[in-house]
């Protein structure tokens, strides 16, 4: 088979993934987080991972209800709050599931000799890409599908995440199944089920992200009003 028929086979399969992930949005609407997880892992098996910035383990912990042992993955940046690291060591050690941490090809001092100190400040995009993009692509090759934490009601910009989509940049099936969820009921979860949270959103973070570009939230600002405050920036490039 020549290198055209090789990539004419990989864009059928990426247009049927498609088709499998806009049919399962449609038909899975209104369907419970576990019922979402359960599809996912039914239909991709060992190609289906979780990733979690381990502000809360909830996502994590309903994909462990459906698949003991499953891969959960996570961005080290090399900018993370100490509490961010502390947490998924915690998850890593009392959960049943596989934490596997993805690194920039750069450490932090590596990148500062090259671009300069402070990239974050300067140009935050391409700090987020360099640190949290690129290590993600990389880290999803084998994967088919992904499980995100998203929910609509955190900000203007995730008001239409769908609950299984279609993953354009990385050409794989993305399932947020509590995109319908509302902070009352992550809460209730989490006190139902002890399950493990970041401690900074008891201290004013209901959004953690790099510690550099991660503020406190004011009364009355949306989650994510904390994230690159000042900046015009609310996404870090890995949903949009």
């Amino acid at each position: 088979m020549n290198a055209a028929e090789d990539r004419h086979d990989l864009r059928a399969d990426a247009d049927e993934l498609r088709r499998l992930a806009e049919k399962a949005g449609r038909e899975l609407e209104d369907a419970p987080a576990l019922e979402i997880l359960r599809w996912a892992v039914g239909t991709f098996g060992p190609r289906f991972c979780v990733t979690s910035s381990m502000e809360d383990a909830v996502v994590a912990h309903l994909a462990s209800r459906v698949a003991p042992g499953v891969d959960v993955v996570f961005l080290d940046t090399g900018y993370h709050f100490p509490e961010t690291i502390g947490t998924r060591d915690a998850v890593a050690a009392v959960m049943d599931v596989n934490v596997i941490t993805l690194t920039p090809r750069q450490t932090v001092a590596e990148q500062d000799a090259e671009y300069g100190p402070r990239l974050h400040d300067r140009d935050p995009d391409l700090c987020c890409a360099l640190r949290k993009v690129r290590p993600l692509e990389e880290g999803l090759r084998g994967y088919d599908a992904w499980a995100t934490g998203l929910r609509r009601d955190e900000s203007p910009t995730r008001a239409g995440t769908p609950v299984v989509g279609w993953d354009e940049r990385r050409g794989k099936v993305k399932v947020s199944p509590i995109a319908r969820w509302t902070q009352g009921d992550v809460d209730a979860y989490v006190a139902e089920h002890g399950v493990l949270t970041n401690p900074l959103l008891m201290d004013g973070y209901p959004s953690i992200g790099c510690a550099p570009c991660t503020r406190r939230v004011l009364e009355g600002e949306d989650a994510r009003s904390g994230r690159w405050a000042g900046r015009g920036k609310t996404e870090c490039g890995l949903h949009g």
